[in-house]
């Protein structure tokens, strides 16, 4: 079984760092705590559906890359 947390947290940072965005400057467009962009991007926790969506609509993506299941 693959990780898809540890997937997700890989996608997550590089489409945030191909914007030249950091944890914080992203926490604060998605309105979540930089903690939280942390948790995610190491695995730690997995987004609410809710943060999903915002995640895919800020950086253009569909959920499924986002989910890794899709290149």
């Amino acid at each position: 079984m693959m990780d898809t947390k540890k997937e997700f947290g890989e996608i997550l940072k590089a489409l945030r760092t191909e914007k030249g965005l950091g944890q914080v400057q992203l926490a604060k467009e998605l309105d979540v705590s930089k903690s939280v962009i942390s948790l995610w991007e190491l695995g730690g926790a997995d987004p609410t559906l809710s943060n999903l969506k915002k995640i895919a609509r800020f950086f253009n993506v569909s959920i499924d890359f986002l989910a890794g299941m899709e290149l």
